[in-house]
């Protein structure tokens, strides 16, 4: 079985931040990037789930919800994810991105 605690925290962790940030830092473009990553992970476990079948888009629920949406994907993806390496890639985009979001 593979821990994926790293992975869950990533995300919570990067969704608390966008949770605490002023509306502000929202619209500059950190929901934006939280809603890239979500569909990012949604896709990946999507994928995993479904092979060969059609990933459908998460859609956009507005600025307030990226951080409901980031982790949502993110447990998903962690139902999922079958290696360790999985888990640090997704950890690592999960770091990526929360640097691009600049909370």
């Amino acid at each position: 079985m593979v821990d994926t605690t790293p992975l869950t925290r990533a995300v919570d962790h990067f969704a608390d931040r966008l949770r605490a940030a002023p509306q502000s830092r929202l619209q500059r473009g950190a929901a934006a990037e939280a809603l890239r990553l979500a569909r990012e992970l949604a896709v990946w476990a999507q994928r995993v789930e479904c092979p060969g079948a059609q990933p459908r888009e998460m859609p956009d629920a507005g600025m307030f919800a990226a951080a409901d949406q980031i982790t949502v994907a993110g447990h998903d993806l962690a139902i999922v994810l079958k290696s360790d390496a999985e888990v640090e890639e997704a950890v690592r985009l999960v770091a990526a991105a929360q640097k691009r979001a600049g909370v």
